[in-house]
C-alpha cells in the first residue's frame, strides 16, 4: 500500500477554518472507517476534536460518496472503486496548546485535532502537503515543525511550506505546526540543533533565553545520556497579554506564555515569570523523556478514542514537575536559595488543600479525565495534584535513597534505569514498575513507602527527609489578618467567592461558592476594600456578613478564624551535621 496523503490548507484564516483533504489509494473494500481523536497525549480530558469538524464530504473521482456518522468521532465511507478523496473543514479558534487556532496573524495545529485517521491503515507512511493562504498579506508566511521534510521536487524545505513526511498516524499526529511571520532563535545542545520559535509581539532578549534554555537541555541530555532521543527540537512559543501552558512532544513542545515572562533586554535580574517559564520550558522537554518514550504499560499503544487509565501519573508527571526545577538549580541558572522557594511554593501548594487528606496521587492519576481536568467549586477539598503532590513523592523518594545510601544511590539512578528498561526498548512502565526500578537500582525493599506516599493519604514526613540533607521545614501564616477561609474572584466591582475551603469559617456558616459579598457588618465589600475590612478584626471575632445568593440577599454570622500555618519556608539549618552538608551539596550540586 502506498502512503496516506494529507493537504491542509489555512483556507479562510478570517474565518478561523483549516481545509484539509486525504488521499487514500486503497480503501477498505467494506467502506472505509475514518476518526479522529477524542483527547491529545499529554493532556488527560476527553476534548472531542471532532465537533470543530464544519463539513465533511468524499469522492472516488467525480463522484460522490456517501459518509454516515457512525458516532461523535467516526465516519464511514461508503464502498467505491478506486482513490478515495475526504474533504473537510475544521474550525480553529482555541487558543491553546492542545488543539487549533487560525487567524490572520499566524496558524497553529496539533494533529490530533486536524487528520482523521485511516482505520486499517495507521501503521503507513504518512504524507502531509501544508499549503500557504492565499494573498499578498500572507506572502512572509513560514513553517515550523519537527516532522521531517518529505524531500524531492515537491518536499519543504527547512521552514517552507511543501510535504513532510511521517512514519505512521502516530508520528504525523506528534509534530505540531506552526505558521506565519515568527521569530526564530536558535541554538545547540550537546551538538543537536534546537531552535526558539516565538509567535506574537515580544521584545525578549533572544541571546539570554537561547543561552538559558542551552544549559537546562544539556543537563537533562546527560541527565539520562547522550546522545538525545531526537536530532533536532523546537519549542513553539505563543506570547500572549495572559497565558500560561506547555504540553510535549517527542522532539517539541507548544508553549503558551504571557509576553512580559519572557526576559527583557537589559534587565539582569531574572524576574519570577521568567523563572516561571523556565521551568515550564525545562518540564515540557524532560517529558522528551519521561512519558513520551519512558510510558505507562496502560499508554503502549494509546487509545485515543477513549479514556486510558493508569495509577502512574503522580511519576509521568510529579517526577517531571520535581526535575522541572531541579534542572534550573542543577544547571546553575538559578541559585540554591531561588531553588528551596520554589520547592517552598511546591510544599505549600499541596499543604492548602485539604483534598490532600483525601484522595492519593494514584486515585489522582486514575480519575484525571474526570476530576483534575474538570475541577469545580469543591476541587481544593477533594482532590489533590498528581503534578505537586507527585513531584513531593520524588522529593521524598530521592532524599530517602540518598539518605539510606549516604549519597550513593539518587532518583537520577532510577529514571536511568527506567529509561534503559522502558524509554529505549519501547517496553511501557507497568503499575508496580516505578517502585521495582527504585529497589533494583537501590537494594531497598521500598513497597511500604509507595504504599504510603502513593496510595496513602497521609502527609508525607518532609521536615524528617528534608533534615538529612541540613535543611529545615517550617510552617508560617501568610498574614496576620483572620480568614473567611474562601477564595474569591474579582468581577468588576463585586467580589464573588469561588470557593470555599473545608471546616473554615465562611463554611461553618453557610457561606457557599458562588455567593457575592455584599457587606461585613454594614460595610460595603469591594475588590479593594475586602482586605482592609479584615485586617481590622481579630481571629474569633462574629461578624455579619451580606451576600447575594443567585437574586436573594442574605445574612450570615461568620466568626472568623486565625490564619492558618500552611505556607512552608525551607531554608539551611542552623545546626547541620557535616554529612548532611555534603548531602546537600551533592543533591544540588551544579553539573
Amino acid at each position: 500500500m502506498s502512503a496516506v496523503r494529507y493537504r491542509i490548507t489555512p483556507a479562510h484564516p478570517e474565518a478561523h477554518l483549516f481545509e484539509v483533504e486525504i488521499d487514500i489509494a486503497e480503501p477498505a473494500a467494506d467502506g472505509q472507517l475514518l476518526s479522529l481523536p477524542a483527547w491529545i497525549p499529554g493532556s488527560y480530558m476527553i476534548r472531542e476534536f471532532a465537533r470543530h469538524i464544519v463539513r465533511i464530504d468524499a469522492r472516488d473521482g467525480v463522484r460522490a460518496v456517501a459518509l454516515t456518522k457512525l458516532d461523535k468521532h467516526t465516519w464511514r465511507a461508503a464502498r467505491c472503486d478506486g482513490a478515495l478523496r475526504v474533504r473537510y473543514e475544521v474550525y480553529a479558534w482555541d487558543l491553546s496548546v492542545r488543539a487549533a487556532h487560525l487567524d490572520v496573524t499566524h496558524g497553529f495545529f496539533n494533529g490530533s485535532s486536524v487528520f482523521l485517521k485511516v482505520s486499517g491503515q495507521e501503521n503507513l507512511p504518512c504524507e502531509v502537503d501544508i499549503r500557504p493562504p492565499s494573498g499578498r498579506a500572507y506572502k512572509e508566511w513560514r513553517v515550523a515543525t519537527t516532522l521531517p521534510e518529505a524531500g524531492g521536487r515537491a518536499g519543504a524545505k527547512r521552514h517552507g511550506f511543501g510535504v513532510y513526511r511521517a512514519a505512521d498516524y502516530e508520528e504525523l499526529i506528534d509534530h505540531p505546526f506552526e505558521m506565519g511571520e515568527f521569530a526564530l532563535y536558535e541554538f545547540k545542545a550537546c551538538g543537536v540543533p534546537h531552535e526558539v520559535v516565538v509567535t506574537g509581539r515580544h521584545d525578549l532578549d533572544a541571546a539570554r533565553l537561547c543561552a538559558d534554555l542551552k544549559r537546562i537541555c544539556e543537563w537533562q541530555i546527560r541527565l539520562f545520556g547522550e546522545p538525545a532521543p531526537f536530532d533536532r527540537y523546537v519549542f513553539l512559543v505563543m506570547a500572549v497579554g495572559e497565558g500560561y501552558g506547555g504540553l510535549e512532544h517527542r522532539s517539541s513542545t507548544a508553549l503558551l506564555c504571557s509576553r512580559n515572562d519572557l526576559p527583557a533586554s537589559g534587565v539582569a535580574a531574572m524576574s519570577d515569570g521568567y523563572r516561571a517559564f523556565l521551568g515550564l520550558c525545562s518540564h515540557e522537554y524532560f517529558h522528551s523523556w519521561n512519558v513520551k518514550r519512558i510510558k505507562p504499560a496502560a499508554f503502549v499503544p494509546c487509545d485515543l478514542s477513549g479514556e486510558n487509565y493508569t495509577r502512574l501519573l503522580w511519576a509521568f508527571e510529579g517526577f517531571t514537575s520535581y526535575y522541572d526545577d531541579l534542572a534550573l538549580v542543577r544547571s546553575g541558572v538559578i541559585g540554591q536559595d531561588d531553588y528551596l522557594t520554589l520547592l517552598g511554593k511546591t510544599v505549600t501548594q499541596v499543604a492548602r488543600g485539604s483534598g490532600r487528606l483525601k484522595q492519593s496521587v494514584a486515585d489522582a492519576s486514575f480519575d484525571a479525565w474526570i476530576k483534575y481536568y474538570r475541577q469545580d467549586e469543591n476541587a481544593p477539598n477533594a482532590i489533590v495534584s498528581y503534578y505537586t503532590k507527585g513531584a513531593l513523592v520524588a522529593l521524598a523518594l530521592d532524599l530517602t535513597l540518598r539518605s539510606k545510601s549516604r549519597g550513593t544511590v539518587t532518583l537520577d539512578d532510577v529514571m536511568r534505569k527506567l529509561w534503559s528498561d522502558h524509554g529505549q526498548t519501547g517496553l511501557g512502565v507497568p503499575e508496580d514498575g516505578i517502585r521495582r526500578a527504585a529497589e533494583a537500582v537501590s537494594g531497598l525493599k521500598l513497597k511500604r513507602f509507595f504504599d504510603d506516599a502513593t496510595e496513602g493519604t497521609e502527609d508525607l514526613p518532609l521536615d524528617k527527609l528534608l533534615r538529612t540533607v541540613g535543611l529545615d521545614l517550617e510552617f508560617q501564616a501568610a498574614g496576620s489578618a483572620p480568614v473567611l477561609g474562601v477564595k474569591t474572584a474579582v468581577e468588576g466591582e463585586c467580589v464573588r467567592i469561588t470557593q470555599v475551603l473545608d471546616h473554615g469559617a465562611a463554611q461553618r456558616a453557610g457561606l457557599s461558592a458562588g455567593d457575592v459579598l455584599v457587606a461585613i457588618d454594614t460595610l460595603r465589600v469591594s475588590p479593594s476594600s475586602l482586605d482592609s475590612l479584615l485586617k481590622r478584626r481579630q481571629a474569633g471575632d462574629e461578624v455579619k456578613v451580606h451576600a447575594f445568593r443567585r437574586d436573594e440577599l442574605m445574612k450570615f454570622r461568620v466568626r472568623l478564624d486565625a490564619p492558618p500555618a500552611d505556607q512552608a519556608r525551607i531554608a539551611p539549618a542552623a545546626r547541620a551535621s557535616a554529612a548532611a552538608r555534603e548531602l546537600l551539596k551533592q543533591w544540588l550540586a551544579r553539573g
